[in-house]
């Protein structure tokens, strides 16, 4: 029988890579939610904010925040789907890393029909 020891010194580190792929797939898991835009291009001023496929995240000690670009299927409700969107993906962060979302902002870049 092996026994699991978790002592006060032990961390887990998640890369910021992990951070953005759990935010895309739960963006693209959205009904209504086309493709993900890549975000505008400007200066990185953060040091800790990550940027990838769609995504831009802001990752402090007390939490994360998201600005996600997308482009929305044409027959659908845009209020609606960046309603589930940030839904979705603030479930996902807390499921998953069990992080804390300060805020989940939804740019809509286009709409495709």
């Amino acid at each position: 029988m092996s026994e699991n020891h978790v002592y006060p010194e032990d961390t887990t580190t998640i890369a910021p890579s992990v951070l953005v792929t759990i935010a895309r797939l739960a963006t693209l898991s959205v009904d209504g939610v086309a493709e993900l835009a890549p975000p505008p291009r400007r200066v990185n001023r953060y040091i800790r904010q990550t940027v990838g496929q769609g995504v831009e995240l802001d990752i402090r000690e007390d939490g994360i925040s998201a600005n996600l670009y997308m482009i929305v299927d044409g027959n659908a409700n845009v209020r609606d789907v960046s309603e589930a969107v940030r839904a979705e993906v603030a479930r996902a962060f807390m499921d998953s890393v069990g992080m804390d979302v300060e805020s989940i902002d939804v740019f809509v870049q286009d709409v495709k029909f």
